[in-house]
């Protein structure tokens, strides 16, 4: 079937698209030229009496980083011969980024010398226990008031972790005047429990009173084990502070042995008196727990959740079961008891619309459907094909004046982000990014956001449209970055390229230098043992940050994975992001279904909006780059499983 796409605006050819080139902001040789003396006089700053350093220094009056020299000079001859100098720059800057860097190194300086007064002068407050601690310590010194300072410091000790040594003397003061009370201990040993350093829990039960040190005790004990709670002998008072302990290990014990956690929530009910908000938390935690690993109780904990912390993730399990067996009349008498409000959330209208169709109402379900097929979304793509609608990209773009650009670009933050993107300092650029935009209005941010995706800095155009909630600028959103590494790649491990920038877009936004907590690098995400397989050897961190590598890594894979899963587009991208191993289990012996109920059945939440997000993206960039077929067409005829 020919699919027709319905977007208002006038789209050039892909060709077309290919040699479409824009004048990006910095690119003249006399900028290039001011980048390489920037660069040398970096080198030689240590050496800022020496001529050559002055005359690099110079020739760079007016160029947006001269800045960093002085920061830089600053911070390596440090001294108080230099605090007019330095208090100059720090107001000059104050809460820029090229203030905290040598702020942070003065107040060191001026606290290993014991300067009181203008330790308290520059002080500004940060993350820094350390700084805060002095800061609180030498006000107490030069004559504050305790009844002033001391309860600020409460804050200071009720963290979950040890604090700095320089906390101490201010912490024994504080104790003296009363304020570390067996409540706030009590405070303590559960941040410590619940997230903290568990191995502070036994300092903190030494400072509970004698008749409640067994508490800190317990809590220990469950912190290392939740599985103590077992016998709940050993709550003998049956306090609400044991009910406390009791309730913390039942929450994580559901998760390690749902049996032995069911069994014994049975009989902490007629023993303790746990309050309203700790067995909702149970609930909650129960209902996701069992619904993840496939309880057989999962139903009844799922619908024993108070419709007042209903989320999405407890309401697709509620209807997780009906989809797998497609028991359409059970999914829409599911959908009818939700509150009105969840109701419309865009999942639950596509489901609702299509358990009509498949209930002989099809007539009401087309038009729940077809008002659903007017959203760029992933279930409006559904949608569209199910009823043989338009999609519609609702794209409307951004218009500014070229006068509104120049008047924001006149900004010195914005002049050194844009000076450190073109040095590819991107972490750098990102800070000053950060702190312009924190100083714009909504509009000046969108026009920001304009001028970032100009210049090619994607992912910025991308964040700072979502953070305002702009959503409808297409080419901005879904930008053809990177189109020529992706588009000789794909072709070389023979990859749909509209699914390459969807995966792209969903991993990184297109940030080059994408450093994720598990490892992966660059702009797929490769990781490094991923890299070590395709490669044959081992891979360095600067090898997969930079693009054309990262792509080629990244488009091979996509191969790989679309071999091992036969062809299938959904299963590669699931794969993509849970590993293939897994999607294998979870299609091991499973009846095959419809690919919408199977994506929308994955076990894992990452996953399941994984997929999602990355098809709706393929379908855009399908349009894109002039791709006449929908995917989701495709997807509609799709059944998956064994």
């Amino acid at each position: 079937m020919q699919r027709r796409f319905n977007f208002p605006f006038s789209s050039c050819s892909f060709l077309a698209l290919l040699f479409l080139s824009t004048i990006s902001l910095g690119a003249l040789s006399s900028d290039i030229a001011l980048r390489k003396t920037f660069i040398q006089a970096e080198k030689n700053v240590w050496q800022a009496n020496s001529s050559k350093y002055k005359s690099l220094y110079n020739k760079l009056h007016f160029y947006p980083l001269q800045p960093y020299l002085d920061q830089k000079k600053l911070i390596h001859k440090m001294g108080l011969s230099k605090a007019k100098e330095i208090d100059t720059f720090l107001t000059k800057y104050n809460g820029t980024p090229l203030d905290w860097p040598l702020r942070k190194k003065w107040l060191n300086y001026l606290a290993k010398r014991k300067r009181k007064t203008l330790f308290i002068k520059y002080y500004v407050a940060t993350g820094s226990a350390e700084l805060a601690c002095q800061f609180y310590n030498y006000n107490l010194a030069l004559g504050a008031q305790p009844s002033v300072i001391l309860p600020k410091v409460t804050k200071l000790w009720l963290v979950g972790k040890s604090q700095p040594k320089v906390c101490d003397p201010l912490f024994k003061a504080w104790e003296l005047a009363g304020y570390r009370t067996d409540d706030v201990i009590w405070q303590r040993i559960s941040l410590a429990a619940q997230g903290g350093k568990h191995t502070l829990i036994p300092y903190l039960t030494r400072l509970l009173p004698k008749s409640e040190q067994y508490l800190g005790t317990l809590w220990h004990k469950v912190r290392r084990d939740p599985a103590y709670i077992s016998n709940l002998k050993r709550f003998a008072k049956k306090s609400t502070k044991e009910a406390e302990i009791i309730s913390y290990g039942l929450k994580r014990l559901i998760w390690r042995d749902p049996n032995k956690a069911l069994k014994i929530y049975k009989q902490a009910q007629l023993q303790f008196q746990l309050t309203k908000q700790q067995q909702a938390d149970i609930t909650l935690k129960f209902a996701l727990a069992l619904a993840s690993k496939g309880h057989k109780n999962a139903q009844h904990w799922l619908h024993k959740v108070d419709d007042k912390v209903l989320t999405g993730d407890i309401i697709q399990w509620r209807i997780a079961q009906a989809l797998r067996n497609q028991d359409w009349q059970a999914i829409k008498k599911e959908l009818d008891l939700l509150p009105i409000n969840k109701q419309k959330a865009n999942q639950w209208t596509y489901w609702y619309g299509r358990s009509l169709l498949e209930t002989g109402q099809a007539d009401k379900g087309r038009i729940i459907l077809k008002e659903l097929a007017q959203k760029r979304h992933y279930y409006g793509f559904l949608a569209a094909s199910y009823i043989d609608e338009p999609i519609n990209l609702e794209d409307e773009p951004l218009k500014f004046t070229q006068a509104e650009k120049d008047k924001l670009l006149i900004n010195p933050a914005a002049k050194r982000a844009f000076e450190f993107f073109h040095l590819s300092r991107f972490n750098q650029a990102r800070k000053e990014w950060n702190y312009w935009l924190s100083k714009l209005n909504n509009r000046e941010k969108l026009i920001a956001a304009k001028i970032a995706n100009e210049i090619k800095w994607f992912d910025r155009a991308i964040f700072t449209l979502s953070s305002v909630g702009y959503l409808n600028d297409v080419d901005l959103r879904f930008p053809l970055a990177f189109n020529e590494e992706i588009l000789h790649y794909s072709s070389t491990h023979n990859v749909n390229p509209a699914w390459a920038f969807a995966i792209t877009r969903r991993e990184s936004s297109f940030m080059s230098d994408a450093n994720s907590t598990a490892g992966a690098k660059g702009l797929m995400q490769v990781m490094p043992n991923t890299a070590k397989q395709l490669r044959k050897r081992l891979t360095s961190k600067k090898y997969l940050l930079t693009a054309k590598n990262n792509i080629n890594l990244g488009t091979k894979y996509l191969r790989q994975l679309l071999d091992k899963n036969k062809g299938n587009n959904v299963l590669a991208t699931a794969s993509y992001n849970a590993g293939p191993y897994r999607i294998k289990k979870w299609l091991k012996g499973r009846t095959a279904l419809p690919a919408d109920v199977w994506i929308e059945t994955i076990p894992f939440k990452e996953t399941r909006d994984y997929v999602k997000s990355v098809l709706a993206y393929q379908q855009i960039y399908q349009v894109k780059i002039g791709q006449q077929s929908s995917l989701f067409d495709d997807i509609i005829k799709m059944d998956i499983g064994d």
